[in-house]
């Protein structure tokens, strides 16, 4: 892999052309979850930011999930692409964690060491993982796309199935990847590569949509800061957990499934589709994914972003800062110098692998 892109390490190989308009939305996407996780501190004191924070959750990851499924390789695993789910996802995933742990020991004295318990932004790997597990097996079934929904909306009734190496939310976000893997079968991605006269048409109604989610949040913040709706975009807890006892509790996420899907197609609309200077940091963006709460961290705990702090300036001052940091992180350089923990190549760990004629070969 020529960059570590956070939404293709589990597939075996990056497509033979890249297509500008996914690594525009690689970027985009991660550069809302830097923004997310910049505010975060703020929503605490500011509806403006709350407001904001439940703009983006309601679909940043679940775009993420989308572009992981559409170039995903629904044929069982090679011993090759097996291989890359270990050195692409699950040792970045230890490396990371171990990181987090010391990191933690040093700040806060916490001594808890549990792989099974990822540290803030780590669970996406373990997901990833468990998607590139059961797709080959998902897909034997007809209508994969519902049984993902009805597993997405039937887990969240079982308080048993939780956070534990990131199960209920793979489980919770897992529609979103099949979708996205139904998009390329579709073809309807090479449509909208190859549409030009009503191009504007849907981007207008891809603005309406986000103008419309941004209204009904704004004048009803305060409802959503009662019921803490922002808790129902994690897709983790249990529907109890999240004080949603009653029997119907499903249809609410099913009802949040089908707005981040309406806002996913909104934000893909909008990407653009040629290449533009955000094209090439596209490519690195589980550099950006795995580094910026490294960056983000002493923000988050020093308090500084609480109480009068909080003010509408202190918002757009953090957006711009968080936009900052997805692009440094983006840049070669930081490739160059994280590579070995991004994306380590562990050729010892292997046994040969079986080339066609028998002999075997060292290369991983």
């Amino acid at each position: 892999m020529t960059g570590a892109s956070l939404t293709t390490a589990q597939s075996a190989s990056a497509p033979k052309v890249r297509l500008p308009h996914w690594d525009n939305a690689r970027f985009l996407a991660v550069t809302l979850v830097v923004v997310g996780h910049g505010i975060q501190r703020l929503i605490y004191d500011s509806n403006n930011a709350l407001a904001l924070y439940l703009l983006i959750y309601a679909f940043h990851m679940p775009a993420f999930a989308i572009i992981s499924g559409y170039f995903s390789k629904p044929k069982p695993p090679t011993a090759l692409q097996m291989r890359r789910v270990l050195t692409d996802i699950l040792l970045p995933y230890f490396i990371m964690e171990a990181i987090w742990s010391l990191v933690k020991f040093f700040v806060e004295g916490k001594t808890d060491l549990n792989p099974s318990q990822p540290s803030w932004t780590l669970w996406f790997l373990l997901a990833l993982g468990i998607f590139r597990l059961i797709f080959p097996y998902l897909i034997q079934l007809r209508w994969p796309l519902f049984w993902a929904v009805v597993g997405s909306v039937g887990v969240g009734y079982f308080d048993n199935v939780d956070s534990t190496f990131s199960l209920s939310r793979a489980i919770g976000i897992l529609p979103f990847f099949v979708l996205g893997w139904k998009l390329r079968e579709w073809g309807l991605v090479e449509r909208w590569q190859t549409l030009k006269r009503s191009v504007w048409l849907f981007r207008a109604l891809a603005v309406a949509v986000f103008a419309s989610w941004s209204a009904i949040i704004l004048v009803n913040i305060e409802l959503w800061r009662t019921i803490d709706l922002r808790f129902w975009f994690f897709y983790d807890d249990s529907y109890s957990g999240l004080g949603g006892d009653q029997w119907w509790a499903g249809g609410v996420r099913l009802g949040l499934i089908v707005l981040a899907v309406i806002l996913s197609a909104s934000f893909f609309a909008l990407v653009p589709r040629r290449h533009t200077w955000i094209t090439d940091a596209g490519q690195a963006t589980m550099y950006v994914y795995l580094l910026h709460s490294f960056v983000l961290y002493p923000l988050r705990e020093s308090g500084l972003l609480l109480d009068e702090h909080s003010s509408a300036m202190w918002l757009v001052s953090m957006v711009l800062a968080s936009i900052g940091v997805a692009l440094v992180l983006a840049h070669p350089i930081v490739k160059k110098i994280f590579h070995p923990i991004i994306e380590p190549k562990p050729r010892w760990l292997f046994s040969p692998l079986p080339d066609k004629t028998g002999l075997s070969s060292k290369k991983l």
